[in-house]
């Protein structure tokens, strides 16, 4: 019993997802009413007159007190959390107790985010956000809410599923030498020939990457690009599994941890002595078989690019959400490279960006009675219409589309500030453009044919419990180094037909509702400022460590973490970054010092003594920080 809606605050529904009981139950409950013979109403009407009393008194709540719910329980216990985004209301529910409220919130967060991914600058104005995921025609806006609805369904399943969504960390797949290999040959053998071709119509690779699964094997970015933050590197992940779901009951027929030890020395054995010579064969991007679940009804060319908003930071600033294009080419079931370019009109999202940004300055100033003053540093009214003018008449003589939507608004330049928004934020509503087939020969997938079965297989053995026989009564750990987003944990396998560490599906799917929990509970006191939990569940023993260091490894003093509010985003950094807002706290009483943040996850037996956990966990954290070992970085 699931569902999530976004509503304006007229109560129009702009996007709802519900699971098949909570669907089930809605159709049960409004076709009862019918009179015989008389067609039952569509989904869509049923569940807008079910949000419809909420929608209006959480809006009469806002206006009259400025203030309203966010969150409540009805009598059938169904738990409602509610969030507004602007003019825009999230209403997450559930109602077989699988969620709690910090579970629901978080997914309202998530969707935020990945609304914010696609549609870009379109987001900062409700108006046209509004008519982006509700469009008119009424084919396309169910196409839409349909790839919307399946990215939701895909990160629910990855957090169910994968200890990397679970505390949202990227997880690198590891193989120093292979790893190494695919970065060269990422950087030579693809990013610089695509980037030095004449047939690339503008745009420039920034970021190369190849997944096998979730797990990161190899990522290469060009010089000049900015850095990709955590955040938008698992939004990216959630969508290629969208399009590329992993087949888990392919999956569970992988060898046994023995076996996996055994091939991969076999292959290190090969890659010594044979190096792996590139093959110089043809690649079509067009390799495609499996198929992909997007807007259109059929399969697109995996060549045919998604347009994607993600955050740059350059010298000049940051800019939250630049447009980029994104190439999703399987390889194999399971191993995607992914391609991000900058598109030729990216210094024009730059621009507009400023003058967004500006304009949410003024409009903040009109809002305080301060329309006819302006702050030293701030931008008034008229030097901004100026600059406004200027660059509208520089894009009607420069782009063709641009160029008709100025003749269209010339008369109308002086028209309010948020027309204005609406206007530039239109920019960047078009499609995205297509990168022509590339003209180097390809041989990666040549290249990584050999390793194919290893690395599936690796993916789910990325590291075992036995290669740490030195930790007695160790169970489990997740080890995540924070300031690259990157996490290392032994892998859950919880199937009845699958064998790992901890035995087949019955006492694997145990353990891992006890480290899920440890997860939520270690979260719940980081909120209230807590970096270290210690605990005892009947015979298991848990630990939460979170601490900060130099780049050198010299662990910092222990300083007391900010209280966040109960209504706080929840703790991550897929929907909302909060280690990256802590780094920036701590660092600010260690000036010119690279400050780095680590958290550690423990669950050994109850029948350790508690100082021999304590000093085991001292000595894991000191061995997975070692790069020679766990190259994290």
């Amino acid at each position: 019993m699931k569902c999530l809606l976004i509503a304006s605050e007229s109560a129009e529904v702009l996007f709802y997802w519900t699971d098949p009981e909570f669907e089930l139950n809605i159709q049960e409950q409004y076709g009862a009413s019918q009179e015989e013979g008389e067609k039952p109403p569509a989904f869509e009407d049923s569940i807008n007159t079910l949000f419809a009393p909420i929608i209006i008194s959480c809006s009469t709540m806002v206006d009259r007190l400025g203030d309203s719910y966010t969150s409540f329980t009805t009598e059938n216990n169904h738990t409602y959390v509610l969030h507004q985004f602007e003019e825009c209301l999230y209403i997450a529910v559930n109602g077989d107790r699988e969620e709690d409220e910090e579970d629901l919130k978080r997914k309202i967060y998530v969707m935020k985010k990945m609304i914010e991914v696609l549609f870009g600058m379109v987001t900062l104005s409700s108006t046209l956000i509004r008519k982006e995921l509700r469009p008119q025609d009424t084919e396309q806006r169910t196409n839409l809410w349909k790839y919307l609805q399946s990215l939701l369904e895909t990160y629910s399943r990855l957090r169910e599923q994968d200890q990397s969504f679970l505390v949202e960390a990227v997880e690198r797949l590891i193989h120093p030498t292979l790893c190494e290999q695919c970065i060269e040959f990422l950087e030579r053998r693809l990013v610089q020939q695509i980037n030095s071709s004449v047939e690339r119509a503008g745009e420039e690779v920034l970021h190369a990457f190849i997944l096998v699964h979730t797990k990161l094997l190899a990522f290469y970015s060009s010089r000049n690009a900015s850095t990709l933050t955590s955040s938008d590197l698992l939004a990216l992940i959630v969508m290629v599994q969208n399009m590329y779901p992993s087949n888990i009951d392919l999956e569970d027929t992988a060898p046994e941890v023995g076996a996996l030890r055994v091939k991969e020395e076999e292959y290190h054995t090969l890659v010594t002595s044979h190096e792996m010579k590139l093959m110089e064969i043809p690649f079509c991007l067009q390799m495609a078989e499996d198929s992909l679940r997007t807007l259109e009804a059929p399969p697109p060319d995996p060549s045919n690019p998604s347009r994607v908003f993600l955050e740059v930071t350059l010298k000049e600033g940051c800019y939250p959400m630049m447009p980029h294009s994104m190439y999703c080419l399987p390889l194999w079931p399971g191993i995607t490279l992914v391609l991000l370019t900058k598109i030729p009109n990216s210094n024009l999202a730059m621009s507009v960006y400023v003058f967004l940004e500006a304009f949410a300055k003024l409009e903040k100033r009109l809002s305080e009675g301060l329309e006819g003053s302006a702050a030293r540093g701030q931008t008034s009214i008229q030097d901004l219409r100026n600059k406004l003018d200027k660059f509208i008449r520089a894009l009607g003589t420069s782009d063709i589309q641009v160029g008709v939507m100025y003749e269209a608004c010339r008369t109308e330049l002086w028209i309010p500030v948020q027309v204005k928004i609406l206007f530039l934020s239109s920019l960047f509503s078009f499609p995205p453009l297509v990168l022509p087939l590339y003209p180097p020969p390809f041989s990666l997938r040549e290249k990584l044919m050999d390793w194919k079965d290893f690395l599936l297989v690796k993916s789910k053995r990325n590291i075992t419990m036995v290669s740490y026989p030195e930790f007695p009564g160790l169970i489990h750990f997740i080890y995540v180094d924070r300031t690259a987003g990157q996490m290392i944990a032994p892998s859950l396998n919880i199937t009845d037909r699958a064998t790992s560490e901890l035995g087949k599906g019955p006492l694997a799917h145990f353990i891992k509702g006890k480290v899920w929990g440890l997860v939520n509970t270690s979260r719940i006191y980081l909120q209230k400022g807590y970096s270290t939990v210690t605990l005892r569940d009947g015979d298991y023993f848990f630990c939460y460590f979170l601490w900060f260091e130099n780049e050198t490894g010299y662990k910092l003093e222990v300083k007391d973490l900010p209280i966040l509010p109960n209504d706080s985003a929840p703790i991550g950094m897929l929907a909302w970054d909060y280690y990256r807002k802590l780094l920036r706290y701590y660092s600010k009483s260690h000036q010119g010092e690279v400050v780095k943040c680590y958290e550690l996850l423990t669950v050994h037996l109850g029948v350790i003594p508690t100082e021999y956990i304590l000093q085991h966990c001292s000595q894991l954290a000191r061995k997975l920080w070692e790069p020679s070992r766990i190259p994290l970085l």
